[in-house]
């Protein structure tokens, strides 16, 4: 058995904000430095599985936090402290998520990465912001899709 609760770690923010980056050196801290277990949910690894079959609509991604909050609350229940990375634009669907937790009884925190849209379009760590501007992509969160800042973050 684990010697820790569990817990959900929620990190939201636009892309190029650093939640992934901040994540893996936090899941790296908490395994290497205090032997906790912990996994991370970011939103590069559950698109390519659990999340293959969604796209960018507000209704995909509303189901893609349900599904990941769903993850979430079955690794913190089992004790592991779970990590999330996840742009997760809109309110409703994170204090969703949120409320999920509270009902299992589970901890949620929710940390907003709060980073302006011109320090992201400048680190462009993966030419998103790049192909925004180029028109070849459309329905980007922050440009031309909505972000939903959380009223009470952790």
């Amino acid at each position: 058995a684990l010697d820790q609760k569990g817990v959900t770690l929620w990190m939201t923010g636009l892309s190029g904000s650093g939640k992934s980056t901040i994540a893996a050196l936090l899941e790296e801290q908490l395994v290497l430095h205090h032997g906790k277990s912990v996994y991370r949910l970011d939103g590069d690894n559950v698109r390519t599985g659990l999340n293959r079959d969604l796209g960018f609509s507000k209704a995909d991604r509303a189901e893609s936090v349900r599904r990941v909050a769903e993850l979430a609350c079955l690794f913190a229940d089992a004790g592991t402290i779970t990590i999330v990375s996840l742009v997760s634009p809109y309110r409703d669907d994170r204090d969703a998520a949120r409320k999920r937790h509270e009902e299992q009884g589970i901890k949620f925190l929710e940390v907003f990465m709060d980073v302006p849209l011109t320090v992201v379009q400048e680190r462009d760590p993966k030419g998103l912001y790049k192909k925004v501007a180029a028109g070849e992509l459309k329905g980007f969160t922050g440009v031309d899709d909505p972000y939903e800042e959380p009223l009470h973050a952790e």
